[in-house]
């Protein structure tokens, strides 16, 4: 499909931005929430796909102590709480947001509300593949990935000597993150959804959410810290 809009912005939001250890994070969603209806006075319209984050790992952590439980089963459980995250950021955005949550990015989307707001799909993925499948079907040229990390890193950012990467191609993404699918699996960008943006040739954006004026010159196409991928 043609790359064309720039007004549809497709963010995959992190779930350890809306909880994460210490909770849910009020503050950042009071700005996040606050940002997005900025955008829409200036007629952007928004899909915000929710991950689990944090929650989720515990919860997938829990079902394999308490029941053995692995490979879909754990998947599941990650896309439950990503139904949850997505319901509650529906929620605190109101009457711009549209009345369900998006849980199959495959389906038409209905475009009567500003933002939809999307959760998980299916086993075999993240919601970075659901972003990215929707910037497919709406022609969106650009997914920006909001994370608690600033850049992509050549290795685990928390790792003495990791190195930031301001700039680089899908394949070097793809040798980072691996090819194949791990349910909770922590790395910077879904390796299923980095072999479709690959294809795609979508641009991916990488940038913290703890700066939301970096958040803000993403989404306009204006320099901005944090990674591009393309």
């Amino acid at each position: 499909m043609a790359i064309k809009n720039n007004k549809i912005v497709v963010i995959s939001l992190g779930g350890s931005l809306i909880a994460p250890p210490g909770g849910v994070d009020i503050f950042f969603l009071k700005k996040f929430r606050k940002l997005i209806f900025d955008f829409v006075k200036k007629r952007y319209k928004f899909v915000i796909v929710c991950g689990g984050g944090d929650a989720c790992r515990k919860y997938q952590v829990a079902a394999k102590e308490v029941a053995g439980l692995s490979g879909k089963d754990l998947d599941w459980v990650g896309i439950y709480v990503t139904w949850l995250h997505a319901n509650f950021v529906r929620g605190l955005l109101g009457g711009i947001a549209g009345a369900n949550i998006i849980t199959d990015p495959t389906v038409k989307l209905n475009w009567n509300s500003k933002v939809l707001v999307a959760g998980g799909w299916m086993p075999g993925c993240s919601t970075d593949f659901d972003a990215v499948k929707l910037a497919q079907g709406l022609g969106a040229g650009t997914v920006i990935n909001i994370s608690n990390v600033d850049y992509v890193y050549d290795r685990d950012p928390k790792i003495t000597g990791a190195k930031k990467i301001e700039k680089m191609n899908w394949k070097d993404l793809q040798k980072i993150v691996g090819t194949k699918w791990s349910p909770g699996a922590h790395v910077p960008f879904d390796p299923i959804a980095t072999k479709l943006g690959a294809q795609l040739g979508v641009v991916l954006k990488f940038v913290s959410g703890a700066d939301l004026l970096q958040v803000s010159r993403a989404i306009v196409g204006d320099k901005f810290k944090g990674t591009i991928v393309g």
